[in-house]
Formats: C-alpha cells, sequence, structure tokens
C-alpha cells in the first residue's frame, strides 16, 4: 500500500508562485511514473503534469513554461513548481502515482489564485 501526502497549497496573488510537494510513503521499492492533477469546480480533473522515473516529463498545455514537474527519487517525493500563477489555475491539486500496476491518489489540496 503507498499513501502520498501533498503539502504546499495555499492561496497567492495572480502572478505569484506556490510549490508544492508530494511525498509517497509505504513499503516502497521503486515507485513509477508520478504526476499531478487539479480539479476546479464543476469540472473534470485533468492533467498537470507528469514525470516518470527517468526523469522525462509532459505537461498540459495551459502550464507550459510556468510550471516544472521534479522528482526525488531517494525520497520518493515529487514536486511542483508554479509561477505566473493565474486566476484559472485555482482548483485541487492531486498528487498521482503508478506503483506495483496499481494508482494511488493523494488527498488533494487547494490552490487559490486571486485576481
Amino acid at each position: 500500500q503507498v499513501q502520498l501526502v501533498e503539502s504546499g497549497g495555499g492561496l497567492v496573488q495572480a502572478g505569484g508562485s506556490l510549490r508544492l510537494s508530494c511525498a509517497a510513503s509505504g513499503r516502497i521499492f521503486r515507485i513509477g511514473a508520478m504526476g499531478w492533477y487539479r480539479q476546479a469546480p464543476g469540472k473534470q480533473r485533468e492533467l498537470v503534469a507528469r514525470i516518470i522515473s527517468g526523469g522525462s516529463t509532459n505537461y498540459a498545455d495551459s502550464v507550459k513554461g510556468r510550471f516544472t514537474i521534479s522528482r526525488d527519487n531517494a525520497k520518493n517525493t515529487v514536486y511542483l513548481q508554479m509561477n505566473s500563477l493565474k486566476p484559472e489555475d485555482t482548483a485541487v491539486y492531486y498528487c498521482n502515482a503508478d506503483y506495483a500496476f496499481n494508482n494511488y491518489w493523494g488527498q488533494g489540496t487547494q490552490v487559490t489564485v486571486s485576481s
């Protein structure tokens, strides 16, 4: 079983920055792909960014050039550096991870960007 715990959300003004962290714990040998998704009120959950264990990344078009995903494999932790935040980035951000043919979700962290 894998537990994912997010941190780093909060309230920020437009143009500001936040850094999200997600630590995976449990009996983990080598965690697979990790990523961040978000869900705004009344909208479907969408992929924000994803990174595989080798470091390759992909991003939603809406965040390219503003967000950077990274990971520390030794700590089983994934980060999301969010710069130039916009009000439309407001959502609950969820961490996601693949491990041993299963997929896991964190509990979510709220990010609110004021205009």
